[in-house]
């Protein structure tokens, strides 16, 4: 039997996908004027940035991807190099969604649209590149990568999470804590 290599980043997957829909909720409910929380969106930022993108991408783009790469899949013009890119273009609906939350929370108006706007373009980037990943790169990998790689990609995966001690059991907290408040 092969060794899965890309059930950990599916299961991370759902809790990112967990923050997402409380981004959206609250997104709804601060255009209807019934969510003022601006903490939130810079925990939801945090979130991203530490969880999804560092702890998460690093061993998507880390690991899995210069495997892929090192086992025949080109770097250019490929779902690698889309990947790549849907991460960038996340990154920029982030940092703008972060700079409008933060100038909110600094009594700043007019910052409404400007969160909404980059939190639905993220949310609709990620809950596709997500999908992309496990119905078509995921399985992909697991069919074309032999079984000599797989455990030490599962060791790098292991010393990834090792850089971040509770990193995933205290952003799994926060987004339990946000269920919860949403009820």
């Amino acid at each position: 039997m092969k060794t899965d290599i890309t059930r950990v980043m599916m299961d991370e997957h759902q809790l990112i996908l967990r923050m997402i829909a409380l981004v959206e909720k609250n997104v709804a409910l601060m255009e209807q004027g019934r969510f003022r929380n601006w903490q939130f969106f810079l925990d939801a930022v945090d979130f991203i940035r530490n969880y999804a993108d560092r702890f998460h991408h690093a061993k998507e783009e880390d690991v899995l991807f210069v495997e892929l790469i090192n086992n025949g899949m080109p770097e250019k013009q490929s779902p690698i190099e889309a990947m790549h890119i849907e991460h960038d273009q996340g990154r920029a609906f982030v940092r703008a969604m972060a700079a409008a939350a933060e100038k909110a929370l600094a009594g700043e108006a007019g910052q409404i649209p400007v969160i909404a706007e980059n939190a639905a373009g993220y949310i609709e980037l990620l809950r596709e590149h997500i999908d992309k990943e496990d119905t078509v790169l995921f399985p992909l990998a697991e069919r074309i990568l032999p079984e000599d790689v797989r455990p030490q990609m599962v060791a790098a995966y292991h010393r990834a999470e090792e850089q971040t001690p509770g990193l995933e059991e205290k952003y799994r907290r926060l987004v339990e804590e946000y269920e919860r408040q949403a009820g």
